[in-house]
């Protein structure tokens, strides 16, 4: 294996893949590197063998090597300090991260991969997992079984939630602390390896969140090395922000675009999902970080392609413009506009950070044409403007949802949309989202309608953990439909092991809710089939309102193969006067003024109803001669026509 990422200093680190960490050069033979500016002197401490002082580079690097081996565990002594403290880079915490780290060889794993061209982001169906909760073993080989599963539903894309390692016996994964090492809690690195290996054999693409923005409160020993990983000039929620255009900011740039290219080219990921890159701060007057992190990533994947992702709270669409137009090259962004107005129109409540949506058609249309609802207008819950322009954005560069693990576990008691609106809302809004224009996200059960809540949980320490659920209820205090004072509902420790244990799916319920999976399976076959809903081609989707809860989206097809999707989230809707273009049959005018070419005629024809008797529903149909009779928490599909000679 050549030099992945480049490090600076002498050539006595050629061989190295990477700029610090444990590296292998031979069986019994390893190298270490650590950048460490704040000590004069570094030691490595062999688990049950020796300590072996290293060299200074002269330039805040320290570095050596020492006779061990894959499975031989360290620690880095900082000066004579008693106390050593784990790699920075470490590839592995055995025993969580205060303990010691571990030598890794990733090159030890035999992958099957080797057709595998990567992902792409158009066609894409997202699916984003929690390992310990996704299934009741909570590992990464229990979830590695349901992967066929994912794929016979028709997803293509598996975003799992962090995995860089945390302290406690459970956690969303957001207080990562040891950002090269998967959790010990979910299995051992080739574990992980073998998940992603299963999922590439399956066609299917895997996607990593990490997190860049800040570290987790405890088990974080890195200023211990280096004071200058952090800096004070910015605020984050969650902690310190990172140094990323400061003093000595180039080593932990370095050190945060060289992760990024490690779960590319060791793992063979698929790309990342980037947590808040809102606060990732950087006013350099150079390449941005993110634009770094991104170019690291591509670089390492070589031929195959990866997807890059952002979360952005506040909608900046440079995110994802080229790097030639001074963007910072990544694919796509999470919409939260969708989710927002979606949200309202599945359950009525308009509050906190809904307050600017109302979940009308008219919103619901103009996410669909445009992602962003809110492109530099003024946002009153914020008292500012929010977003930036996205007309010129592509259809499938917007991430779309109904749910993900935010905004369930913000919801009431932590229970997903199917839970919160009424079953036909939830099958009119399932077919919105996946056959939209953007790129449709599940959140993990929610193809099969599961009532497992997702709340926030987080084994942390006493204390912290005291702190952490005193935050927690001051945020859900934004929400006046959790209730306040003695009629307020008992919100979920985030520290109890109960609350971690009711968010486990259930495979039974899956099985017995195989309506909700004949939903999701049918509507991703059409996606997947019908080249109009494939295209997600710019400007390809238009709109218009039809009553108070009821819309219609054209899909402008080639050779006249539009599709309508109308959907009604209110009471029967009667369609017998409208003059709506959008409505208008497909095809060339005959001039006959024949009933064929009105809208009751025989120029439309029902694909599909969300309320077939396979997905839960009546089995009302959609029209009469002389007009429509749209039913009412419904959507339909409508196709044109082929005349058979019976029709003449």
């Amino acid at each position: 294996m050549g030099t992945l990422v480049p490090p600076p200093g002498s050539s006595s680190l050629d061989g190295r893949r990477y700029p610090v960490g444990a590296e292998l050069l031979a069986p019994d033979r390893t190298h270490f590197r650590v950048w460490a500016p704040d000590r004069e002197r570094v030691a490595i401490v062999i688990e049950g063998a020796s300590r072996i002082p290293l060299r200074s580079e002269g330039n805040g690097y320290f570095s050596g090597e020492a006779p061990v081996g894959a499975g031989a565990r360290y620690r880095f002594q900082l000066e004579d300090d008693s106390k050593p403290y784990p790699d920075p880079a470490s590839r592995f915490q055995p025993e969580g991260p205060h303990g010691p780290s571990e030598i890794i060889d990733p090159a030890a794993f035999a992958w099957t991969d080797s057709a595998w061209a990567g992902a792409r982001l158009p066609g894409s169906v997202a699916y984003e997992l929690h390992v310990g909760t996704f299934t009741p073993a909570g590992t990464f080989a229990a979830a590695a079984e349901q992967l066929a599963y994912l794929a016979d539903v028709g997803i293509t894309l598996v975003e799992v939630m962090p995995v860089a390692d945390f302290p406690g016996n459970f956690g969303w994964g957001y207080d990562g602390v040891n950002l090269f090492a998967p959790t010990r809690l979910y299995g051992r690195p080739d574990d992980f390896r073998r998940f992603i290996d299963r999922a590439h054999a399956l066609g299917l693409g895997v996607l990593l969140d990490v997190v860049y923005n800040h570290l987790g409160p405890d088990g974080n020993y890195v200023t211990q090395f280096a004071k200058a990983y952090f800096t004070d000039r910015y605020k984050t929620d969650w902690g310190s922000p990172l140094n990323f255009d400061g003093p000595d900011a180039a080593p932990v740039r370095e050190y945060y675009a060289m992760n990024a290219a490690y779960w590319v080219d060791e793992y063979h990921l698929d790309g990342l999902r980037l947590d808040a890159t809102q606060n990732i701060y950087d006013e350099g007057k150079g390449e941005h970080v993110l634009a770094a992190i991104g170019r690291a990533a591509r670089r390492a994947a070589g031929r195959r392609s990866v997807i890059l992702v952002a979360e952005n709270e506040p909608q900046h669409t440079r995110l994802v413009r080229p790097l030639e137009q001074g963007g910072y090259g990544l694919d796509a962004l999470w919409n939260d506009d969708f989710h927002h107005t979606a949200h309202v129109a599945a359950t009525g409540h308009a509050e906190a950070y809904y307050s600017d949506h109302r979940g009308t058609p008219q919103e619901l249309i103009s996410a669909a044409k445009y992602g962003y609802l809110l492109q530099g207008q003024w946002y009153r819950w914020q008292k500012k403007p929010r977003g930036t322009l996205a007309f010129d954005v592509a259809p499938a560069a917007f991430v779309n949802f109904l749910d993900n693990h935010d905004q369930v576990a913000n919801a009431a008691r932590g229970l997903p949309t199917c839970a919160l609106t009424s079953p036909g809302r939830f099958r009119a809004l399932t077919a919105l989202l996946l056959l939209g224009p953007g790129t449709p996200m599940l959140f993990q059960g929610q193809e099969f309608a599961s009532s497992a809540p997702f709340f926030f949980f987080a084994d942390h320490q006493p204390e912290l953990a005291k702190l952490v659920a005193t935050g927690r209820k001051e945020f859900l205090g934004q929400f006046p439909s959790l209730g306040t004072g003695a009629k307020a509902p008992q919100l979920a420790a985030p520290h109890a092991l109960e609350t971690f244990a009711l968010c486990k799916l259930s495979l039974d319920e899956r099985r017995r809710n195989g309506w909700a999976i004949a939903l999701h399976r049918d509507l991703l076959r059409m996606r997947r089939e019908d080249p109009t809903f494939r295209a997600q081609k710019p400007r390809g989707v238009d709109g218009a309102v039809l009553g108070p809860e009821a819309f219609v989206l054209r899909f402008f097809g080639e050779a006249g193969a539009d599709r309508l999707l109308l959907v009604n989230l209110g009471a029967d809707l009667e369609l017998s006067a409208m003059p709506e273009p959008l409505l208008a049959p497909p095809g060339a005018d005959t001039g006959s003024g024949s009933a064929s070419s009105h809208l009751g005629g025989q120029r439309w024809a029902l694909r599909w109803s969300s309320e077939a008797p396979e997905y839960g529903g009546c089995g009302a149909a959609a029209w009469g001669v002389g007009g429509w009779l749209l039913p009412g928490q419904s959507a339909v599909v409508l196709v044109p026509h082929v005349a058979e000679a019976s029709d003449k």
